[in-house]
């Protein structure tokens, strides 16, 4: 039995033009054996939202370096249960003040947040040990 691969979009919202960080982790995942697809720049949560069912994604992951977090991720949330895609987890990284970071979890808008300098391996290992415990059928 073959197992399934995890499926990641790494989105760019908003007006934010860094995305250097956003492709390390792309590729970081990819090696990792995950199928990642990655937004491009400029995606507004809508585009997100979208690309993610339509790929049929188990992870969305969001860089955010605007400073627009607030205001994103209670978005992506809110779209993804309006389109009862709910079973997609959330998670982000960039400029999050650690104050923001720990509102945004504690209030359901984001699983799990990596600012700058997180090893990537910490983040591959997060998602493998949260697909393991959601997703008997990756493992």
């Amino acid at each position: 039995m073959s197992q399934t691969r995890i499926r990641v979009l790494v989105g760019k919202p908003g007006l934010d033009g860094h995305d250097r960080g956003a492709k390390v982790i792309a590729r970081a995942l990819r090696d990792a054996g995950m199928e990642v697809i990655y937004s491009g720049l400029h995606q507004t949560p809508e585009q997100i939202v979208e690309a993610a069912i339509q790929e049929d994604v188990d992870l969305i992951g969001l860089s955010i370096m605007s400073g627009a977090h607030l205001t994103i991720f209670p978005r992506v949330k809110e779209l993804l249960k309006q389109q009862q895609a709910e079973d997609i987890l959330l998670i982000g990284g960039g400029i999050i003040p650690e104050e923001d970071a720990e509102s945004l979890i504690r209030d359901g808008y984001a699983e799990a947040l990596f600012t700058p300098g997180t090893p990537t391996t910490e983040i591959v290992d997060w998602i493998n040990d949260r697909m393991k415990l959601n997703r008997s059928k990756y493992f």
